[in-house]
């Protein structure tokens, strides 16, 4: 089996935009609860409904992928588990080093999903002396000292960061000039890397906060409905400049977000 230093999925070289890139997961999870039923094809509508998207876009996004389906009998529920599994580079195997190893990070190691995707933990990496040695998920803790020895040994490409946020930078910094181009960050914090490192952020407080406004707004629409909420308040309008003075650089989303 090829490891992670000897090949990168071809998404970007055929053009896969981003946004159907981060939607092949969902589809692989949904068909491989099918597979796992043995269910031999799925329609475009009943894998959209399983995914959460609209069969439209489902549609859209397989055509990247050269997979139309078959009229009346829908998509081959094997080869797409096949044809979506190679297109993430899941077909082969990725060692990933998890720095951190705090609550977060003992959670991450003993996760059971990282294997079965592909992805094999192959280091637990942290900087207090006293974790040193101590096994986590049946892995010893190694120092930090050690991390650029550590990545070379086991020719890693990804890394996990579930250090503080004061840490993160520092040791992106370090992984990065070890050779690590994927970086997972679960620190509250911006990283900064140079082009050709790409980072997922896993920020859960401000996932929490976005479902605390959705609450508060679904709370106000039902003071508003049964008549207990307070007077409704006109407010002007934002001007065009002071509506564009509240956007980022894309133009639709705030310049800076809460940590």
């Amino acid at each position: 089996m090829a490891t992670g230093r000897t090949h990168r999925p071809a998404t970007r070289s055929r053009g896969i935009p981003e946004a159907t890139v981060a939607r092949l997961p969902l589809y692989l999870r949904a068909l491989t609860a099918l597979s796992e039923r043995s269910v031999p094809t799925v329609s475009s509508e009943e894998l959209a409904a399983a995914a959460g998207v609209n069969s439209a876009k489902l549609r859209k996004d397989f055509s990247y992928l050269g997979s139309y389906g078959t009229r009346g009998v829908g998509y081959d529920v094997e080869y797409l588990v096949y044809q979506i599994s190679r297109e993430l580079g899941l077909t082969q195997d990725w060692p990933v080093v998890i720095v951190g190893i705090g609550n977060l990070g003992a959670a991450l190691a003993n996760y059971g999903g990282f294997a079965s995707r592909g992805f094999r933990v192959a280091a637990l990496i942290d900087a207090d002396p006293a974790m040193a040695g101590k096994p986590v998920a049946g892995i010893p803790v190694q120092h930090s000292d050690n991390l650029e020895k550590i990545i070379q040994d086991n020719g890693v490409s990804i890394g996990v960061i579930a250090t503080p946020a004061g840490a993160a930078q520092p040791v992106c910094d370090r992984l990065v000039a070890a050779g690590v181009t994927s970086i997972l960050n679960f620190a509250p914090t911006v990283l900064t890397v140079p082009d050709g490192v790409d980072v997922r952020k896993v920020d859960l407080s401000i996932e929490l906060q976005i479902l605390a406004f959705h609450e508060q707004r679904k709370a106000g629409e039902d003071a508003h409905t049964d008549g207990t909420g307070p007077a409704a308040v006109t407010r002007e309008e934002p001007t065009e400049a002071a509506a564009s003075a509240d956007q980022g650089p894309d133009g639709d989303v705030p310049a800076v977000m809460p940590a």
